[in-house]
């Protein structure tokens, strides 16, 4: 019998926040229907070596048999990242595949979706961190590969700024709800929310 899932961690993309419309809708899910379950979506820094390490210090007293991870975009890539390294259970929401590759033409100033008054500097150097990290994954993933009790991934046909293909190859394992049209931002998810909270919280 599955292990009750007692915390979750949720991690937003590139230039999103805690206010996103996913991470929100799951937060008032799990108020409304799995109040015990210890809930944190943290603002994470533009730094991947920084984002893991707030990821590593957040979850170190977590227990590893009950924990589980949700993550969308850049999110979604740092979840397979730590349920590589946790073995816990991960959802994978659009996950980027290669951010190393795709962010490299965002190097420079940006502004967060959620507050364009906010701003931050996109460094050359973190796209040496995102290399780092992916070289990590495929490592970890050699040697530990996602099953269908471990993780579950929410792609998007029609999500316009990732392949679909792409991240098909860097879920393989798993389980996988293909939807034939959709958007990277998975704006049907709410359609969704329930399959992926049964598969957080099996029992």
């Amino acid at each position: 019998m599955p292990t009750p899932t007692t915390h979750l961690l949720y991690l937003h993309g590139f230039r999103s926040s805690p206010q996103s419309t996913k991470a929100r809708m799951v937060s008032a899910h799990v108020q409304a229907h799995h109040p015990s379950l210890h809930w944190w979506c943290p603002q994470l820094p533009p730094s991947p070596a920084e984002a893991a390490r707030l990821i590593q210090q957040g979850t170190a007293d977590w227990p590893r048999e009950s924990m589980a991870v949700m993550g969308s975009s850049l999110g979604g890539f740092y979840a397979r990242w730590w349920a590589l390294h946790t073995g816990c259970r991960a959802v994978l929401l659009n996950p980027a595949v290669h951010p190393a590759r795709d962010l490299a033409r965002h190097v420079g100033q940006q502004t967060s979706w959620h507050d364009p008054s906010e701003r931050f500097d996109f460094s050359p150097a973190y796209v040496q961190e995102l290399e780092t990290l992916e070289a990590n994954i495929e490592r970890l993933a050699a040697t530990r590969p996602a099953t269908t009790q471990t993780q579950l991934a929410v792609i998007a046909k029609g999500d316009e700024v990732l392949d679909w293909r792409e991240m098909l190859g860097f879920c393989a394992g798993g389980q996988v709800r293909l939807l034939e049209g959709g958007d990277h931002a998975i704006s049907d998810f709410a359609e969704h929310l329930d399959a992926v909270m049964r598969f957080i919280d099996p029992v």
